[in-house]
């Protein structure tokens, strides 16, 4: 039998190693910017365009690289991090495998130009899918500039899979936000397309969250402090009354690493327990500084994913030092339940001198002297006094004596205490016959001819005010309530990005908008069926969708638009409604034009038949 293994040829194998180190055009960002961070640089400037599918630009001050150097930094598991595997459990950099700039150079175009400080020229490498186009001797400033364009362009299954070029610069920003936050004494520029989207100067921790998040997430901020011999805890978390619904502001690093721990997350959420309401997340900006031997984060090629040694303790640690902050710092109420109330001093005495209680005696004071009654029951002095004119006030009531049927034949009185519903009301629904029952405060059952119906009235909602805010999107003839004290929302920059898109569409359905800055928005009307109180919920809500997956065209924005509205404002389970409700739900929902599945693809009812019963009796 001949032999069938051969070795895959360098060019297959980058294309192959790719495929795990860069994902996306984010992974080509964070693997740059990471390598700008190790070689020393103090000033880093990221240009990108298109989502990062046409350019990615990385220049940095650090210390540059010489011809040999420069050339040999393409070649695979090529690196000046590690020396020998022992290395591996004492890791002070970011990069150490030696993969990223060969994987990157197996699919896209790369330019890069560099120069060290003591060498007098610098040097220019062209690369297009692993092969050397050129390199020359060139003019260049101190430092590396590394241009990656046509991402995946020798890979089209994978460039068709990259999403729309607003989600593509999201989760560049998101790789954006990790490294500047992780090293704030480094100045960071960012231009997008043309255009300045972050200037940071070299700051400290708080000053570039302010620079990145907005000026009022300055009084959000707790701070945490904690040094232990097993780790040492650092950093910012969010007062409990601004946590979110969706999570955007969570960030852990490890030895200046972003990281991500659902574990340490669920000891963020155990300090918050009874402070925030159910389903909503805290925002925390922590640092945990521990002896790279017992950190291994060579288990996945993003470096996100990371093992410590001993994580229960670090858990307890991290819990207590959150739960220890909020205290401090007067977050949480303190109750003492030992201390007499009788001995706090009134808020009205606090000013005043103490003195000698002075004790006023009425000297003129008998007991026993009788006080003269008068006959209208009150003592004291009376006087009397005309109340000439009182016929005046009962003018005009004997026609109204005479002739009831002018006057109060067209008065009406309620006879009964109307119960307010959270559906308009409907005549022809309520002199439907059909009888409703709510089973477990989740199904409405309701009879038809051949059996019953049960219906999931959470889905069911979600259709009916899908398609009423698909419907007003389209004609634009929403109805809006205007507020008497217009609401003013605070929002980060890329939240106000996100905003700017969907205005219009927001416009449509009800909203009215006032001034819109870097640091919030004013809101002046909402649409009929959202209450005030919903609203930063709401917000938060779209904020949360849009930044998951942006959609392209202004359907699909419209159609995520509406589904997140019916989503946020139905009927959820739990809630009990009242017959009437439960009739116009369903009268509603049968009168869409796709009642069988919700907005999502859920199915919204089953019927049972008649012989479905019977046949269970059999």
């Amino acid at each position: 039998m001949a032999d069938i293994i051969r070795l895959l040829p360098d060019h297959v194998a980058n294309q192959i190693a790719a495929g795990e180190v860069v994902q996306r055009p984010s992974s080509v960002v964070k693997e740059l910017l990471e390598n700008a961070i190790d070689a020393g640089a103090t000033e880093i400037k990221l240009i990108i365009k298109d989502g990062g599918k046409t350019l990615i630009q990385v220049v940095d001050n650090g210390k540059g690289m010489s011809g040999t150097d420069a050339r040999l930094s393409f070649e695979r598991h090529a690196t000046s991090k590690i020396q020998k595997a022992e290395d591996l459990f004492n890791l002070h950099t970011k990069g150490f495998r030696g993969e990223a700039l060969a994987s990157i150079a197996a699919i896209a175009h790369v330019e890069m130009l560099t120069k060290t400080e003591d060498d007098e020229i610098g040097t220019k490498i062209k690369i297009e899918g692993s092969k050397v186009v050129t390199q020359e001797v060139v003019v260049a400033p101190k430092g590396t500039s590394m241009l990656v364009k046509n991402l995946f362009f020798n890979i089209p299954a994978r460039r068709n899979f990259l999403k729309s070029d607003q989600v593509e610069y999201r989760h560049i920003t998101d790789e954006f936000h990790r490294i500047s936050l992780a090293h704030p004494q480094v100045a960071f520029s960012f231009y997008n397309n043309g255009s300045d989207v972050f200037q940071l100067p070299g700051n400290d921790f708080r000053k570039r969250i302010v620079h990145i998040f907005g000026r009022k997430t300055d009084e959000k901020l707790v701070p945490v402090e904690e040094d232990t011999q097993v780790v040492k805890i650092s950093g910012y978390i969010q007062k409990p009354e601004f946590a979110k619904k969706s999570r955007g502001e969570q960030f852990f690093f490890a030895n200046n690493r972003f990281i991500k721990s659902p574990y340490l997350h669920h000891a963020i959420l155990g300090a918050f327990e009874g402070l925030i309401r159910p389903g909503t997340h805290p925002g925390y900006f922590l640092n945990l500084e521990v002896d790279p031997g017992t950190i291994d984060i060579n288990i996945h090629p993003t470096k996100t994913e990371v093992k410590f040694d001993d994580e229960h303790t670090l858990y307890a640690m991290l819990k207590s030092a959150v739960k220890h902050s909020l205290g401090q710092f007067n977050v949480i109420p303190a109750l003492d339940f030992e201390q007499d109330q009788n001995l706090e001093t009134p808020y009205a005495y606090k000013g005043k001198k103490v003195g000698i209680p002075q004790v006023v005696v009425d000297a003129s004071f008998n007991p026993f002297e009788e006080v003269k009654k008068y006959k209208g029951g009150t003592s004291g002095n009376y006087t009397k006094t005309s109340a000439k004119g009182w016929e005046n006030m009962y003018a005009g009531l004997e026609v109204a004596v005479d002739h009831p049927s002018n006057n109060n034949s067209t008065l009406e009185f309620e006879s009964e205490v109307v119960n307010s519903s959270i559906f308009e009301s409907d005549n022809e629904a309520a002199d439907h016959v059909t009888h409703t029952f709510q089973l477990r405060k989740k199904y409405i059952i309701t009879t038809i001819k051949s059996g019953m119906v049960v219906i999931n009235q959470s889905r069911a909602h979600q259709r009916v005010l899908y398609e009423n805010f698909l419907k007003n999107i389209t004609i634009k003839e929403a109805v809006s309530q205007q507020l008497l004290f217009p609401l003013t929302l605070s929002f980060t920059p890329s939240e106000i990005e996100i905003l700017d898109e969907i205005k219009d569409n927001l416009c449509t359905v009800g909203f009215v908008f006032g001034e819109v800055s870097n640091e919030g928005v004013e809101i002046k009307g909402v649409p009929v069926l959202v209450a005030e109180s919903e609203v930063q919920m709401i917000m938060e809500q779209l904020m949360s969708d849009f930044q998951q997956e942006v959609p392209g065209d202004s359907f699909s924005q419209s159609d995520m638009l509406a589904k997140t509205l019916a989503k946020t404002l139905s009927v959820k389970t739990g809630e009990t409604l009242d017959e009437f409700s439960q009739q116009k739900l369903v009268n509603d929902l049968f009168a869409c034009k796709e009642s069988t599945l919700s907005p999502f693809n859920k199915k919204v009812y089953i019927m049972i038949t008649e012989n479905d019963i019977e046949r269970k009796f059999i």
